[in-house]
């Protein structure tokens, strides 16, 4: 029941709510990254496609500028649009557009599209085509009259100004004329045409004031014409009617649509008193001049009333000669009147679509990499959790050669080991009931033989009781021995050791065992240096060798104990001792049965016995070789075995000449 418990406890901690566990961390940094990449592609995509638009739309305003006014010079000299379909198509053709013309009411004028299926025009205009109203940012103005009433008009609309070719041709040959003059007199000159057909002459630098005291009288080209006349007094009346309208005086306008420049106005009511004109000395008894008004001053007030009915009268005289204003539609033939990019909610719409997309599959693939990448781990904990509940264990799989699946064959590695250890541990405490089991039903069965009369307390009694008693003293000594080395409370107590000495000493002590069991024990040391070691432990660790040797050796076979150094000798040492030796080698060697090599790497563990029967010869506790790798290590030596099967083994220890640092503990 406590170890369902346990299972149970242990599943419920293994579920890590989603924000603390692994997936969580890595679905919240996969999202964080998609979010950021999306946010860093659509910032670049942005700025590099908004420089290519604006590009792309001052090129196209360029070329919107140069269709608006082509179509306004048409506008301007034709009183209706008539015929206006090849213009359109010319200039469609041009700039690779869609132009469309329609009335203000968008019935259709002229439309350059060729689909069968004609696109419908935008809800919005382009812009509104007017000769008497021109859009100043895109008209490629080229206006002659600069400061006038007239700066919304088109300059090509001249209606009634339009010159006939008699008067044309009259001030052509004036204007050649004063053209050639100037040229003598040493200025460039030449002779410019403006919209109503009036030549003029132009000077290079444009400086009138450079003709002035020469032949070149430029005043005949200054008069206006008949036609001038008509029109410009045509105008005049009708800048007076909106005048009269403002309680306004009349204003005389001259042949550029300027006014109050030397200009005797007549004042509307009663006259002041008459004033003498200047005259010629021999008329100064004329009678007088009639009265008229000197030139007036215009206050601010009257100049901007008189360029509003100038510009009124303007449009109203011109209204006749130039077509009705008319809608402009410039787009691509898919019906789009901008091209580029429109961060329209559509199209807000569908970048933000396309983020969630993109952040969609990021977040779908980091689902699927993460589920990939905890599942073994999954396995990893269920494994293990059932390894601490006491289950038995269970290699989890390796899925390949990451880390995942290193990982995996290391926790495989270690659930064997344990598996192994755990097998080492039951055998350990069979063995160690089984060596203490035998001794003490000895010792029973003497006592109750002896306590029911049927044994003799003699000398062969006593001494058959106390070799049960050692044996058992032996076992519990190493037992302590072990769990004093695994705790680090193993001391030392190190002094000079003859290695010799102390290798003839442990085999005096089992000659009589080797010579029951048949075995020749021998020794072999030469000349070594003493060595600071613990004799008791060092004795007890070659001891253990040594009976462990006789133990799996035959009748007839031979154990050899043999001491050297690792460096050769120097001569004339006096003690015969090794110079320079770094350390000391003790070895013990048999010819007995020798070990598998697939049992060498676990020989020194703890309870572990090559010869799996419990023979009492031959079986041992299996903690002898466990002691010797301990004092060898508390010694700071090791200790190592090699072995042939069916021919011996070699047991070598290797002690620093010099001894472990401190030679007091061992942890």
């Amino acid at each position: 029941m406590r170890r369902d418990r346990g299972g149970e406890g242990g599943r419920a901690r293994s579920r890590v709510p989603l924000r603390r566990s692994l997936l969580g961390r890595l679905l919240g940094v996969s999202a964080l990254v998609a979010a950021c990449s999306v946010a860093a592609t659509a910032w670049l995509a942005v700025q590099t496609t908004s420089g290519a638009i604006k590009q792309e739309q001052g090129q196209n305003l360029t070329a919107d500028a140069r269709i608006y006014d082509t179509l306004l010079g048409y506008a301007a000299r034709h009183p209706t649009w008539d015929g206006v379909d090849a213009t359109v198509q010319e200039l469609a053709e041009q700039s690779g557009r869609r132009v469309a013309l329609t009335t203000q009411s968008r019935q259709p004028l002229a439309d350059s599209a060729t689909a069968a299926a004609v696109p419908a025009l935008p809800p919005e205009a382009s812009a509104v085509v007017d000769p008497l109203s021109v859009d100043t940012v895109l008209a490629a103005r080229s206006t002659e009259v600069r400061g006038t009433a007239a700066d919304r008009i088109d300059p090509r609309a001249v209606g009634p100004f339009l010159l006939p070719a008699a008067e044309r041709a009259a001030l052509r040959r004036t204007a050649d004329r004063q053209a050639v003059c100037l040229n003598r007199v040493g200025i460039a000159a030449d002779v410019v045409v403006g919209p109503s057909g009036r030549p003029r002459v132009q000077m290079v630098g444009n400086d009138p004031e450079r003709a002035l005291g020469t032949r070149c009288d430029p005043a005949d080209l200054d008069a206006p014409t008949r036609t001038e006349k008509k029109a410009l007094t045509a105008l005049n009346d009708l800048a007076d009617a909106c005048l009269k309208r403002q309680d306004r005086g009349k204003v005389r306008l001259n042949r550029d649509l300027s006014w109050g420049e030397g200009v005797a106005v007549p004042v509307p009511g009663p006259l002041p008193a008459p004033r003498p004109a200047p005259e010629p000395s021999d008329a100064r008894e004329a009678a007088p001049a009639p009265a008229v008004e000197p030139p007036r001053e215009f206050t601010g007030e009257d100049d901007r009333a008189i360029a509003s009915c100038v510009g009124t009268a303007r449009s109203e005289q011109l209204s006749s000669y130039v077509a009705s204003p008319a809608l402009l539609f410039i787009g691509d033939e898919g019906g789009a009147t901008v091209p580029g990019f429109d961060l329209s909610p559509a199209n807000t719409a569908k970048i933000a679509g396309a983020a969630a997309l993109v952040l969609a599959l990021t977040v779908g693939a980091s689902v699927l990499a993460g589920a990939r990448l905890v599942r073994p781990l999954h396995a990893l904990t269920g494994a293990a959790q059932r390894m601490r509940d006491g289950e038995e264990h269970a290699s989890v799989p390796v899925s390949g050669d990451d880390e995942i699946g290193r990982l995996a064959a290391a926790f495989n590695d270690m659930s064997a080991h344990r598996a192994r250890l755990e097998e080492q541990r039951k055998a350990m405490v069979s063995d160690v009931a089984h060596e203490l089991r035998t001794p003490l039903s000895n010792i029973r069965g003497w006592l109750e033989a002896a306590q029911d009369g049927l044994a003799d307390p003699d000398p062969a009694f006593v001494s058959s009781l106390l070799e049960e008693a050692v044996q058992l003293q032996h076992i519990i000594d190493d037992l302590q021995d072990l769990a004093a080395a695994d705790a680090g409370v193993l001391r030392l107590h190190p002094e000079p050791v003859r290695v010799g000495e102390l290798l003839s000493q442990v085999a005096a002590a089992h000659q009589a065992r080797a010579e029951t069991a048949g075995v020749t024990l021998t020794v072999e040391a030469g000349a070594v240096a003493i060595l600071p070691a613990d004799p008791v432990r060092l004795r007890q660790a070659v001891g253990n060798l040594v009976s462990n040797a006789v133990r799996h050796t035959p009748a007839g076979g031979r154990v050899t104990l043999r001491a050297y150094g690792s460096f050769g000798t120097r001569d004339g040492d006096e003690d015969g001792s090794e110079s320079g030796a770094r350390e000391v080698v003790i070895e013990v060697a048999d010819t007995g049965t020798g070990i598998p090599a697939g049992d060498l790497p676990y020989i020194f563990d703890r309870f572990w016995r090559a010869e799996k029967s419990r023979s009492r010869r031959t079986g041992g506790s299996g903690l002898g070789l466990a002691i010797v790798r301990k004092l060898a290590e508390a010694h700071g030596g090791t200790v190592s075995a090699t072995s042939t099967e069916g021919e011996g083994s070699t047991f070598t220890l290797r002690l620093p000449a010099g001894g472990p640092d401190g030679m007091t503990t061992v942890s």
